[in-house]
């Protein structure tokens, strides 16, 4: 069941009328900027769409403390896809035909963006800031995305580098959801293996939003694989780490940032220490970078009770995205003004997270950092994997 989750500030309804708002752009009214996200609220991946969202509102609370945009507060409206793309294609309809949003923003997962994406850009509407770091979001003819993190292609390349050069390791198994996003890792893994004349020794598979695991964990036991690389979300990843050490597997083992690192840690509990975790953004905790000092105020702002993690902070950097390009597109607020503020600005430094666009390149940031989870359930960050 769609619900709308939450709103911020206060503002005119929406008009449903087209014509009622000719005379500005869908989603822009006098008082408000409406903005409309379909994201995994509830269900097994529902962290990762809570945080994105926390994230979100937590900028847009910041700006509208601040005066708003022009004038105008930034409104946001969500709705639960449960990672279902078949959901997320009903949301994304519905926010752009019903709920008449300016742009949308903060879409969780390789498969539900995959089937919505193609929408927002037949009908030309922003899509800003979409959780995955799928390759088809890159392309020259998606300009209407706003990429912020670095490409899966990316994550997976350090992975190999890490695993080989400062460990030395050759046996190496996967473990990828069965749909577009687990193949997109596993051709990032297969393609930064090959480089190295090297080939996987063990692929398992399991079903999105199932942590069916059990048959993936036999089939790579057997090959007794020094690291496991895994594509995935956390309830499944933390099943198969949680059922691998009983099993008395001593692989490393790798996720995505995608899994989502704090929920990740919390569902193992005392069986997380040593995963490794690689990440897009900077150390949420690192409080000499600018960013994340104003991250922590703003999340602070928005929730007293909400703790600092790597999902929440990019949503942070998304929403600060928008409040930056939102103001440089000047009041006549048009969707391509928008587009045309990101690219044309071009670089967006907001102090220890820097992204640069311009002309065929909509990806802002390609930096990838390795952290490691600690005995207390805690992140480390590291230059270099160790034993």
């Amino acid at each position: 069941m769609k619900k709308v989750l939450r709103y911020i500030a206060l503002g005119f309804l929406a008009s449903t009328m087209h014509g009622n708002i000719a005379q500005a752009e869908r989603g822009v009214e006098a008082g408000k900027i409406l903005l409309g996200q379909s994201a995994a609220l509830e269900g097994p991946a529902a962290a990762l769409g809570s945080g994105m969202q926390m994230g979100l509102m937590a900028a847009f609370k910041e700006a509208n403390d601040a005066g708003g945009v022009h004038g105008r507060q930034i409104e946001m409206k969500s709705y639960n896809d449960g990672y279902e793309p078949e959901q997320a294609i009903s949301n994304t309809n519905k926010l752009i035909e019903e709920d008449n949003v300016f742009a949308l923003i903060g879409a969780v997962g390789t498969p539900t963006s995959k089937a919505t994406q193609p929408i927002a850009t037949k009908k030309g509407v922003p899509f800003v800031g979409p959780f995955t770091g799928a390759g088809f979001l890159r392309k020259k003819e998606n300009a209407n995305v706003i990429n912020i993190r670095a490409t899966y292609n990316q994550e997976t390349e350090a992975w190999i580098k890490h695993l080989t050069e400062d460990l030395g390791f050759k046996n190496i198994a996967i473990l990828y959801q069965d749909d577009g996003f687990g193949r997109v890792g596993l051709a990032g893994v297969n393609a930064a293996l090959e480089k190295r004349g090297m080939k996987l020794s063990a692929e398992g598979t399991y079903q999105r939003n199932t942590t069916a695991v059990k048959k993936a964990l036999l089939t790579i036991r057997k090959a007794k694989p020094e690291a496991v690389v895994m594509v995935g979300a956390y309830k499944p990843i933390a099943a198969f780490i949680k059922l691998a050490r009983k099993a008395k597997m001593d692989s490393v083992f790798v996720n995505i940032s995608f899994v989502g690192s704090s929920a990740l840690s919390r569902e193992l509990g005392a069986e997380g220490e040593g995963v490794v975790v690689t990440q897009v953004v900077p150390f949420p905790w690192d409080s000499s970078l600018p960013i994340v000092k104003e991250y922590t105020k703003a999340l602070k702002a928005y929730d007293g009770s909400a703790e600092p993690g790597f999902v929440s902070l990019e949503g942070y950097i998304v929403g600060r995205l928008t409040v930056d390009a939102l103001k440089k597109a000047g009041k006549e607020l048009t969707r391509q003004a928008f587009l045309d503020a990101v690219y044309q600005t071009g670089q967006f430094d907001f102090g220890g997270a820097v992204l640069e666009y311009g002309p065929g390149d909509n990806q802002g940031m390609g930096e990838v950092f390795l952290t490691v989870i600690q005995k207390d359930g805690s992140f480390k960050s590291v230059e270099k994997l160790s034993k």
